[in-house]
């Protein structure tokens, strides 16, 4: 029989589209097995100022089609401290939470393994981020409908970009993982994608600019705003410097890359995991990220969870190679 009573839900970190699903998923998931749920507004902060709501059923009423987080988020410095997370677990002792569903990244994970140990509270996690950067999970929370977002206005850029006969650089999120540059890139045809988790030489980049040139009347290049080159900007100025006469321009998708109605894809994803988390808390898990590896609900320690990936998929790098000829 499980001793958990009242679950504690909250988002953090960066947001991302489907993280309303995955909230609704935990309401309506508690509710079902009799189970107390209480919303924590603005992540960990919010916890330490006992910002919190009750979650009834027409809580997450309407919201599964809608962008970003009704329980908004915000990274807390206070948190990081030791003092900072005895006040958030005094708070949430006050309201007799028993266990927590953090939706988030890297950075919600570790702090969550930080409250684990010191004050020995369950808490599972949810990937949510657009990066799809997280160890156990084949797709995180958010990462399908970005890189639809980002292959909508591309195919917009490339339009502009063939009627003008023109070079578009397009630099996207990615400050540590290139997944989002990487995959959207071989979707919408990119002649160059650069990403952090390889190195750009800029003189072969631009010596095979010169020589495809005259094949191709436009051309997209796809940058990840981490990659060593320095981002769009810089590749701009270097293409700029070499090939005076093209005709260059910049796009910076920047934040549009994380809002908007998420896909069918994340909205499934988000449910997935949400049920899935609360099975798992009253089930006496603890400590976990729960994703979907191969279809299939899988559970990863948040110490493994955390760490990034740091290499590219070769068959998808092998795929630009041949493709982007």
């Amino acid at each position: 029989m499980s001793k958990i009573k009242n679950i504690g839900v909250f988002t953090s970190g960066g947001d991302s589209p489907g993280m309303n699903a995955a909230i609704r998923a935990v309401v309506r998931t508690g509710l079902y097995y009799d189970l107390k749920v209480t919303g924590i507004m603005r992540g960990y902060d919010g916890m330490i100022g006992g910002d919190f709501v009750p979650m009834e059923r027409k809580s997450v009423a309407n919201i599964i089609q809608r962008g970003g987080t009704i329980l908004k988020t915000a990274r807390s410095d206070e948190f990081r401290t030791k003092e900072g997370r005895k006040k958030a677990f005094e708070q949430i002792s006050k309201l007799n939470i028993d266990a927590l569903v953090a939706i988030g990244g890297d950075g919600t994970f570790t702090g969550a393994n930080y409250f684990i140990d010191e004050f020995n509270i369950p808490v599972m996690g949810l990937p949510g981020t657009i990066d799809n950067d997280l160890v156990g999970t084949d797709f995180t929370i958010g990462y399908d409908t970005a890189i639809n977002t980002v292959v909508t206005a591309v195919d917009k850029i490339r339009d502009t970009a063939e009627s003008h006969d023109r070079l578009f650089i397009v630099e996207v999120m990615g400050r540590d993982s290139g997944l989002i540059a990487l995959r959207t890139g071989i979707g919408v045809g990119a002649e160059f994608i650069l990403i952090p988790e390889t190195r750009t030489d800029l003189k072969a980049l631009l010596d095979r600019l010169g020589k495809g040139r005259k094949s191709k009347s436009s051309k997209i290049i796809l940058v990840a705003e981490g990659d060593d080159a320095g981002g769009a900007f810089e590749i701009a100025n270097a293409v700029k410097s070499k090939y005076p006469t093209i005709d260059t321009r910049v796009s910076i998708l920047g934040h549009i890359q994380r809002g908007g109605p998420p896909s069918c894809m994340d909205r499934v994803l988000a449910s997935r995991l949400g049920v899935a988390a609360v099975e798992a808390l009253m089930e006496g898990r603890k400590g976990e990220m729960v994703g979907v590896v191969n279809q299939k609900i899988h559970y990863t320690p948040f110490g493994n969870a955390i760490k990034h990936i740091s290499e590219a998929n070769p068959d998808l790098l092998k795929i630009v190679e041949i493709l982007s000829l």
